[in-house]
Order: C-alpha cells, then structure tokens, then sequence
C-alpha cells in the first residue's frame, strides 16, 4: 500500500514531465508526428479520470483535437484539480472505491489509490512514444525521468 505522500509527489513529478514535453514539442515544432496528439491525450485522459473520481461527467473527449495553447491550457488545469483532491485525501481513504463508466460504457469499482496510480503509469507510457517520434524525427526529446525531477528540486 502507498501513501498520500507518494502519490502527491507522483503527481508533482506527473505535472513537471507534461510541461517538459510540452517544451520539447514546442520546440520541434509540427515535424514531430502524431507527438501533440499523444500529450492532448495524456492531459485528456487525466481529466477524464478526475471526472470519474469526482462523480461528474466526463468534460472532454479521451483523444481531442486540440491545439498547443489549448493542450497547455488543459494541462495546467489537470494539474491544479489533481493536486487539489490529492491534498483532500488521507492515508486512510486512499482505498476508497469509485464508482465509474469506462468509455464504452461498462460499469467498474475501483480503488482511488489505482486510478492514481494508473493515471501517472498511462501519462508515462504516452511519454515514452512521445520521446520515440521525436528523436524519430530527428529531435531532441524531454528528459523527465523521476529521479532528474528529484536531482533539480521539483519534488522536494
């Protein structure tokens, strides 16, 4: 079982990379592929997941068409709304079920503590292929490793 404490500091480190990679996609511009698309994902599967565990509709498709000041925009939200609910939870409740619809529809429980874990591991994942198209593309990819957040300070 995690604690409180971790799961805010995944989140702080969750927040740093988004706005990392946000910077290295800047920076290459449009010849980075399907890069901005996999970030407007990382955010928007994020909030849809905040919606879920805060019991209101979903407000925004799981793979949106959305430009970089949009993405940014959207990031910066998610980011404040998690960090805000991550400072209302306690060790105690962090096996708290939620109630949801995935996106098909289908009915699940799940423990809070495994959404948020899963929401920081999916951003991860869709960080790695955003890295694999850019240096693809001849780019430089964003170093957002947990420990380089830890080195530079982000997660004191």
């Amino acid at each position: 079982m995690g604690t409180i404490e971790n799961l805010r500091k995944l989140f702080v480190h969750n927040a740093w990379a988004n706005r990392e990679v946000l910077r290295a996609i800047r920076t290459c511009g449009s010849g980075c592929g399907d890069a901005l698309e996999l970030l407007a994902h990382i955010v928007a599967a994020e909030r849809v997941w905040y919606d879920r565990v805060a019991q209101v509709p979903q407000s925004t498709p799981v793979w949106p068409k959305a430009s970089i000041d949009e993405i940014e925009k959207a990031m910066n939200e998610s980011a404040k709304l998690w960090q805000q609910l991550l400072a209302g939870k306690t060790n105690g409740n962090l096996e708290d079920s939620v109630e949801y619809r995935n996106t098909k529809g289908e009915q699940y429980s799940s423990r809070f503590e495994d959404i948020a874990q899963h929401v920081a591991l999916h951003a991860a994942h869709h960080r790695g292929q955003i890295a694999l198209r850019m240096r693809a593309a001849g780019a430089t990819p964003a170093y957002v490793d947990y420990i380089h957040a830890v080195r530079q300070g982000h997660l004191d």
